[in-house]
Formats: C-alpha cells, structure tokens, sequence
C-alpha cells in the first residue's frame, strides 16, 4: 500500500466532501494513509474562504467533483495536481519571504496551535487521523517561551494549592 500524502488528499477532495452548514469536512478513507475517513471541523474563517472560494469556482466550472480545479490554458477546469499545487505553495513562499513555506507548513501550524489552545494530544492525533499520538509530537512546535510560560502557570497552581494545603493543615 504506498502513503498517500497531504498533498494529494487536497487534490482528491471533492466538493461533496465539505459540508457547509455544519463546518465539517469528510476526509475519504480512500485518501488516507490508514485507509480510515474521518469527519473534521473548520473553521468559521475558513467558511467565509471557502464560500467566496466556491463563487470563484462557478467561473470555472458548474460541475460537482473535484473541489480545486486549474486554471490554467492547458489544463483549465481539471483537478489540480499535486505538482500544481506544489507550484502554488512554492510561489507564496517566494513572494512572501517565508522560504520554509511548504505545502505540508499549514498541518505543522494548525495541530501546533490546537496545542497552544490547550487541545490534549489524543485530541489533536484524531482531528489529524494519527494512530500514534507519537506521530502527533512531531508536528507540534512550541518554543521554549511557551513552554517556560506554561511551566511558570502550572507552578503558580501547584504553589497556591500547597500554600492552601500548609495553611488548612496549621490551622488544624
């Protein structure tokens, strides 16, 4: 069975996968690496993108099926391809100075900050489809400062609830 990436499950995504009223997005088992679909949630920003997205889309083509289609002379209206997109993701980096850019950049930054929002890692290793929340670890980035900060939270709590503690056993 050979590993179907990121990148390809974007290509592969169908306009019937997203479901607009709820903010879910289906992701097929049959584009996944452990061939198990999933249902994740969106956000109201990414609704907002992806509706005027959609309007563009029209211009392109009325048909359902494939949710990204190119624009371009050659292939116009088709799916786009992973190298297409890899061309696109490539052009942001450049214009926009982020030389590290990736088309795998946005998984790293989105599971990153669902650990910054206080998501646990079971959570995040479901809403990524992960099977090992060991394979979750390697897309979570946090500096030092966040984790100096948090450090510096938890040890406030702990403090408190000691002082607390010293205090009820003194009084006794």
């Amino acid at each position: 069975m050979t590993a179907v990436s990121g990148e390809k499950r974007l290509c592969r995504l169908q306009v019937g996968d997203v479901d607009p009223a709820h903010r879910l997005l289906r992701i097929r088992a049959e584009t996944t690496k452990n061939r198990q679909g999933r249902v994740v949630p969106y956000s109201e920003a990414t609704s907002i993108l992806y509706s005027t997205y959609l309007q563009h889309r029209r211009n392109l083509s009325r048909e359902r099926g494939p949710l990204f289609l190119s624009e371009s002379r050659r292939n116009h209206s088709q799916p786009i391809s992973i190298w297409t997109w890899s061309k696109v993701i490539a052009n942001i980096a450049a214009r926009s100075g982020v030389h590290q850019l990736t088309t795998h950049t946005m998984r790293h930054l989105c599971l990153t900050d669902l650990a910054r929002a206080g998501w646990d890692i079971h959570e995040i290793a479901t809403f990524a489809g992960h099977r090992s929340t060991q394979t979750t670890l390697l897309y979570i980035h946090l500096s030092g400062r966040e984790l100096a900060a948090k450090f510096e939270r938890s040890m406030a709590s702990v403090h408190a609830w000691r002082t607390q503690v010293m205090e009820e056993c003194w009084r006794d």
